[in-house]
């Protein structure tokens, strides 16, 4: 992939300091009161995640910030409105406490397909450079009140018209490529809810990525359940897809069937298998896996799953858990600080350990790594063992 004009490598870059890794950590679980909601490019509302954010930079590093949340409408810290360049004064109370910036409104949102679909509705800018899409906006957990994961808003956006139920393969092509020539996209992510076929979306995944590559040179993860068959990563491979998430989210098993008791049909054992035959087809480090910190999961079941994961090849992705309006967790608590504190500055050191750097991810979440600070404890962990 050729770098974006000016980019350093990663091992040039100061990481952030321990006032801003915290500073970062508190806002993703706290959230952001804004005095102009309409700077900067629009924040999310509803979907599939990350949602009720908006990507805020912080100290050379974007992440994603909840804004729509209870939480965040009571959040003690909050963003003026942008100077005339565009820099934005965070404040604790009345205290200013470091500046930061929005990212612009990607220029492709201006555009429309053929047919008349808002290429907005297709696919979305995420972090500073990623355009993540939902192939299916549909899914047969979401269908069923019973069998819902309880975090989930994957129907939300759909519902108020601001996606498409199917995006089809011409349609994510014709917009990825514009995302690339118009914003310096550098990456993908590809999700899907869950269709009733067994494959659990790894074909429609094929058909996706197999039609953006055939547009552009973009890296693509593409995110699904486990399939029925470990043959489909090697499909899904020579579609095109570079890297693969299959996301836990919960990682106790009782809880698992408390909070998403459909997906937790698929037993954490078959998880598992998946991840280890997934990591012989994609490498060491181009698997991962997202866990939502602060639905129950003590700090020890966290990382002691992550430690699995990193035995395997797995990177384990940590984000904390955002309450979405609408959802039945809407007022369940966001995790504090501490308590995120507890598991990324360990887990910055076990995937600094094993060699799982998120730069070195070809593409999605985990390289992007705009929804969780442990991108920061990571390089602060390696640049300690470097000095």
């Amino acid at each position: 992939m050729t770098p974006h004009p000016g980019a350093l490598p990663m091992s040039t870059i100061t990481p952030p300091d321990a006032s801003s890794r915290q500073l970062m950590t508190e806002l993703q679980s706290y959230g952001l009161r804004l005095a102009d909601p309409k700077a900067g490019a629009p924040s999310r509302r509803g979907g599939a995640g990350p949602s009720d954010h908006k990507a805020v930079t912080v100290d050379g590093v974007t992440i994603m910030v909840p804004v729509h949340t209870g939480s965040a409408f009571e959040s003690p810290f909050s963003a003026d409105a942008p100077d005339a360049d565009g820099r934005v004064q965070i404040r604790r109370g009345h205290i200013p406490i470091a500046l930061a910036s929005f990212p612009k409104q990607p220029r492709f949102y201006a555009l429309q397909t053929l047919d008349g679909v808002p290429y907005s509705h297709i696919a979305t800018l995420h972090g500073a450079d990623v355009l993540a899409t939902t192939v299916l906006q549909t899914c047969i957990r979401y269908e069923s009140r019973r069998k819902a994961c309880k975090f989930c808003s994957i129907g939300q956006s759909l519902a108020a018209g601001r996606t498409i139920a199917h995006k089809t393969p011409e349609q994510l092509a014709e917009v990825a490529r514009a995302a690339v020539l118009l914003d310096g996209v550098r990456h993908m992510v590809m999700t899907t809810g869950t269709p009733a076929t067994p494959d659990r979306g790894a074909q429609v995944l094929c058909d996706s990525a197999f039609a953006v590559r055939a547009a552009v040179d973009l890296p693509i993860q593409g995110q699904c359940e486990p399939p029925d068959d470990d043959r489909w990563f090697a499909r899904m491979k020579a579609a095109g897809i570079d890297t693969l998430g299959m996301h836990l989210e919960v990682v106790t098993p009782a809880l698992r069937e408390q909070i998403m008791p459909g997906k937790a049909t698929v037993p954490l054992a078959r998880y598992m298998e998946a991840f280890a035959a997934a990591v012989e087809v994609f490498g060491r480090g181009q698997v991962s896996s997202y866990i939502l910190a602060g639905l129950g999961d003590t700090k020890d079941a966290i990382l002691d799953m992550s430690a699995q994961l990193i035995a395997l090849g797995v990177y384990p992705f940590v984000v904390p858990f955002v309450p979405i309006s609408g959802t039945p967790l809407e007022d369940h608590p966001a995790p504090s600080p501490e308590f995120m504190r507890s598991i990324l500055a360990p887990l910055g050191e076990m995937v600094s350990a094993a060699g799982l750097r998120s730069a070195d991810i070809k593409a999605g979440c985990g390289k992007c790594g705009a929804c969780s600070s442990l991108s920061s404890f990571e390089r602060a962990e390696a640049a300690h063992a470097v000095g």
